[in-house]
């Protein structure tokens, strides 16, 4: 099951469940998907988006609402900041397991052998044999200095 047909089969268990939170956050989830899909269409892509960009935008997702809690907190505004956890909790519902730092560098090392990298510059291509790889899996922030240090 493709991961736009589980976050479909999700929002009609909330609906049933009437559990306005998860309902109102997998509502945000489907409107970014689709947001993505007109734009895909605009580009010549008719079929719309598939699952590395679903997973793409759930990350994104993610990330976005990681970086509004901490500034809620730090604000004082602990509701807002509960909040936002809890709808990174139903994002993470749909994203696959995060690698561990060791599994990131073993990812870091093996795209390297892959791609025969040697230096700085094939940075560019390593980082891509991992976004291929790796979506959703793991913090492109955090593995291009990872990267950057194996080649450097």
């Amino acid at each position: 099951m493709d991961l736009r047909t589980k976050i479909t089969a999700a929002l009609k268990q909330a609906m049933k469940d009437k559990a306005a939170d998860r309902l109102s956050t997998l509502r945000l989830i489907n409107a970014a998907i689709k947001d993505k899909d007109i734009a895909a269409r605009a580009e010549g892509n008719e079929e719309g988006v598939g699952d590395p960009e679903v997973l793409a935008i759930l990350g994104k997702m993610s990330k976005q609402r990681t970086e509004s809690a901490r500034a809620y907190e730090e604000g004082g505004r602990l509701d807002l900041a509960d909040r936002e956890r809890s709808e990174i909790g139903v994002i993470e519902e749909f994203l696959p397991r995060q690698l561990s730092e060791e599994e990131s560098e073993q990812a870091v090392s093996d795209a390297i052998d892959e791609t025969g990298a040697d230096s700085i510059r094939d940075m560019g291509r390593v980082m891509a044999v991992l976004k291929d790889k790796y979506t959703g899996q793991m913090d492109f922030g955090k593995a291009g200095p990872l990267v950057k240090n194996r080649l450097s």
